[in-house]
């Protein structure tokens, strides 16, 4: 049973600094309790307050403060305060079948479990409330590392994971990128931050091509290599001045071009 002032409590220990002559926790448990349905974890019911201070931010920007707020909350309710037990548990992953499928490479692994006592007193999980509602759900809607479908990861658990896949080997490095991304003097780009630290650790944002040659081989060898880089979050720009123009005549099969539309529906599909 979730009760109402528990809720107006929960909401009104997040609203420090807000301002209040727009933000009273009791009118906006009012709402959200109109949205209650059977059997709502304690969960679900700060994401259902969340999604309504979001909704009510055309009345004052404060009210998307306090969203993001109850979000990172929450987030921080389900899940590990410490980044080298986080990191365990993305180590140990094991799909559904009981296989092994680290989500975090071997060496970094190792390097995050031989510092953690240094790794872990360097997080500080307050920064994540530095976050504007917006940002903090595209981190959690793409960014954070999951297993079996629930989050592990807070936004400082991802920012420590990309610095200790970029420096591994190099401590102070990597607490001072830590510090940097962390404090939002600088960040990395979204394949960094998708992949760095784990075993597939593709960086790259940008890659340009050029069509291997205007042929069936030489057309889906390109679309082949755009799927691989795809696959990773890489950016794709291909070069396709060499492909024929729609009514070229094909001597291979004495027919004639359907043109470049047809083919870049694939590539389009496809990356």
């Amino acid at each position: 049973e979730v009760k109402f002032d528990n809720i107006t409590k929960r909401i009104k220990t997040l609203c420090e600094g807000l301002d209040a002559r727009f933000i009273d926790p009791v009118p906006i448990t009012q709402k959200v309790v109109e949205g209650f349905y059977s059997g709502m974890s304690t969960s679900e019911v700060d994401t259902l307050a969340a999604e309504t201070c979001a909704y009510m931010s055309q009345r004052h920007h404060d009210f998307s403060t306090l969203a993001a707020r109850i979000a990172v909350s929450n987030l921080h309710k389900n899940t590990s305060g410490s980044m080298s037990e986080t990191a365990r548990t993305l180590y140990e992953y094991k799909d559904k079948q009981g296989r092994s499928a680290a989500l975090i490479a071997d060496k970094v692994w190792e390097f995050i479990r031989s510092n953690a006592a240094e790794i872990d007193a360097a997080m500080d999980y307050a920064r994540d409330f530095d976050y504007d509602y917006f940002g903090f759900k595209t981190l959690e809607r793409s960014y954070l590392l999951r297993v079996h479908g629930k989050i592990v990861e807070r936004p400082q658990h991802m920012l420590m994971r990309v610095a200790c896949g970029i420096h591994t080997g190099d401590l102070p490095a990597a607490l001072e990128t830590y510090d940097l991304m962390s404090r939002r003097r600088f960040t990395h780009a979204t394949p960094t931050l998708f992949n760095a630290g784990t075993p597939e650790p593709q960086m790259s944002s940008c890659f340009l091509l050029t069509m291997k040659e205007d042929s069936i081989d030489g057309i889906y060898d390109t679309l082949r290599q755009c799927a691989l880089i795809s696959k990773t979050a890489g950016g794709i720009g291909v070069a396709i001045s060499n492909v024929r123009a729609k009514g070229s005549y094909v001597r291979g099969t004495n027919g004639y071009s359907n043109g470049l539309v047809p083919m870049l529906r694939n590539f389009n599909e496809t990356a």
